[in-house]
C-alpha cells in the first residue's frame, strides 16, 4: 500500500519535476473499494495526482483536497492528501464498464465526461481554505489537471498519469508525472522540454518495465541536467476511528439522535475511504447524548 514521491530540477534548476510510483497504493485502493479494470484506472490516477500535489505544499499543515465531478458512469471521484505522505480516495461508480477507447486504452475520460469539474481544495489551517475550480476537458484526469494548472494557477504544467492493468484485472503498474517550469524560464530550455515531453513514453509502462525515477528522468530528459531533491514514501491510509465517528455523532444533534434510537435502535456509520463500518449501540449512543448533555 506504499509508494513514492521523488522531486528534482533540471535544466539548470528551472524545471522541477515530480514522479510518483503508486503501484502498490493503487493496487490496495482497489482491493479497499473492489473497483473494476476502469474504476481502478480513474481512482488511481486521482490518488496518484493528489500524493504529487502532497508534495507541492507550501506548508508542512496543508491539506490537499482534488475532486473530480463527472457527468457520466462515474460522477465523483475524490483524493485527501496531507505533507506527511498521506492519501486515501474514493470513487462514487466501483464498477464502471465501458468498451476500450479508439487508442485500445481504458477509457477513463467516457466514464466520467467532458462536461464535469475538476476542484482543487488546499486548507493551511487558517480561517477558509483555498478552493479552485475548472472545468473538465477530457475527463482524462492528467489533461484535465494540465489545464487547471494553466488556467487557475497561470502555472505551465505538463502532467502524466497512468495505471496499467492486464487480463486477469491485476494492476501491472501505477504511477505520475507533473513537471512545471519555473518563472523566468529560458526559451531555449522551453523548446528542449517540449521535445522531451512530446517523446516521452506514458509513465506507467516505464514503471512496468522497472525504471526507477532516476532512470526515468535520465531517459526522458537526456538533454537536461538533475539534481534529486528528496525521495518521500507515500501510503494508502485513512485516519477514520470509533472516536472520530463518535464526534460525528455528537454533531448530528440531540433531537436526530433521539430519533435514531427510536427507529433503530443503533447507528451504524460508514467510512467511504476504507469501507470500515462502525455500529453504535443504543446505550452507547444514549451515553454520547449524556455526556453531550453535561458539557
Amino acid at each position: 500500500m506504499k509508494g513514492k514521491v521523488s522531486s528534482y530540477l533540471i535544466g539548470n534548476q528551472q524545471v522541477r519535476v515530480y514522479i510518483a510510483e503508486t503501484t502498490e497504493l493503487v493496487k490496495h485502493a482497489m482491493a479497499v473499494h473492489g473497483t473494476s479494470p476502469l474504476s481502478t484506472a480513474a481512482l488511481g490516477r486521482v490518488l496518484t495526482a493528489a500524493t504529487i500535489l502532497g508534495r507541492m505544499t507550501k506548508s508542512d499543515n496543508e491539506q490537499v483536497t482534488l475532486q473530480i465531478s463527472g457527468t457520466n458512469q462515474i460522477k465523483s471521484i475524490v483524493a485527501i492528501t496531507d505533507a506527511s505522505g498521506n492519501v486515501k480516495g474514493y470513487i462514487s461508480n466501483s464498477l464502471a464498464e465501458l468498451p476500450l477507447n479508439p487508442q485500445g486504452k481504458l477509457d477513463v475520460g467516457g466514464a466520467v465526461g467532458k462536461d464535469g469539474k475538476l476542484v482543487l481544495i488546499r486548507d493551511m489551517g487558517l480561517k477558509e481554505p483555498y478552493v479552485g475550480h475548472a472545468n473538465l476537458i477530457t475527463g482524462e484526469i492528467a489533461e484535465d489537471l494540465a489545464a487547471y494548472f494553466m488556467y487557475s494557477e497561470q502555472q505551465p504544467t505538463a502532467v502524466s498519469l497512468g495505471v496499467l492493468t492486464d487480463a486477469e484485472v491485476f494492476v501491472r503498474a501505477a504511477g505520475g508525472m507533473v513537471i512545471q517550469t519555473l518563472p523566468n524560464v529560458d526559451e531555449e530550455v522551453i523548446e528542449k522540454l517540449e521535445t522531451a515531453i512530446n517523446g516521452m513514453a506514458p509513465i506507467s509502462n516505464m514503471i512496468d518495465q522497472g525504471m526507477t525515477p532516476d532512470a526515468i528522468i535520465d531517459t526522458v530528459f537526456t538533454d537536461f541536467d538533475s539534481e534529486l531533491l528528496e525521495v518521500v514514501d507515500i501510503e494508502y491510509t485513512c485516519n477514520c476511528s470509533e472516536e472520530r465517528m463518535l464526534k460525528g455523532l455528537i454533531s448530528i444533534g440531540e433531537k436526530d439522535l433521539r430519533e435514531i434510537i427510536e427507529e433503530d435502535g443503533k447507528v451504524e456509520l460508514h467510512c467511504h475511504f476504507c469501507n470500515t463500518y462502525y455500529n453504535f449501540t443504543r446505550s452507547q449512543i444514549e451515553d454520547i447524548l449524556d455526556a453531550a448533555l453535561k458539557a
